[in-house]
């Protein structure tokens, strides 16, 4: 009993990973709104180690379109700017020697419905690997009731997996229809 117990823990624990990384990526999909977290994965050569801007600058947004990165030491701003200018957010950077202004453009319709579909895909991933630890532990719970464990418990053991399964599936699905409203936003 305590086996099908590990089992159903693993499987919790897995599919909350395939939640998390689903927000995670989530996160990294832009919806017309200037958010720090746009910059995340940018790196800034900082006396020849590739560093995380968030390391080197304060990033602030002093409206819903504009992102403003002040380094902590001037002489990164033009690392900074060129750093932006090499990544793939397609922005291009002004600075006035103090700080790098970012201005977010607003998403066309046909860029909203591209974004929307990007989302869509990242959800039926994580939706993808949920069911693929359902699968696991269902593969580990047989290969236990072949080992001696009892019918009966095994049968309830599949039956919480199941719940587990749809629980967290429909956490991604929330994830989806807030970040579909989020982008659908004009």
């Amino acid at each position: 009993m305590e086996e099908i117990q590990l089992e159903l823990d693993a499987a919790k624990e897995q599919m909350q990973k395939s939640v998390d990384h689903t927000a995670a990526e989530l996160l990294k999909i832009r919806a017309g709104k200037a958010m720090p977290n746009l910059l995340d994965g940018i790196m800034v050569d900082y006396y020849g180690a590739p560093t995380p801007i968030q390391q080197v600058a304060s990033i602030n947004t002093p409206d819903a379109r504009t992102l403003s990165i002040k380094p902590w030491e001037k002489n990164l701003i033009g690392e900074i700017e060129k750093s932006i200018i090499n990544s793939d957010l397609g922005l291009a950077p002004q600075n006035n020697g103090e700080l790098v202004m970012l201005t977010i453009p607003p998403l066309t319709e046909e860029r909203r419905k591209s974004l929307v579909k990007q989302v869509k895909n990242e959800c039926e991933n994580g939706k993808i690997s949920i069911r693929t630890a359902r699968k696991d532990t269902n593969d580990s719970l047989k290969k236990l009731q072949k080992d001696g464990a009892p019918e009966d418990d095994i049968k309830r053991a599949e039956d919480a997996v199941q719940k587990l399964t749809d629980q967290f599936s429909t956490k991604i699905d929330n994830l989806f229809t807030k970040k579909e409203a989020e982008i659908m936003t004009v």
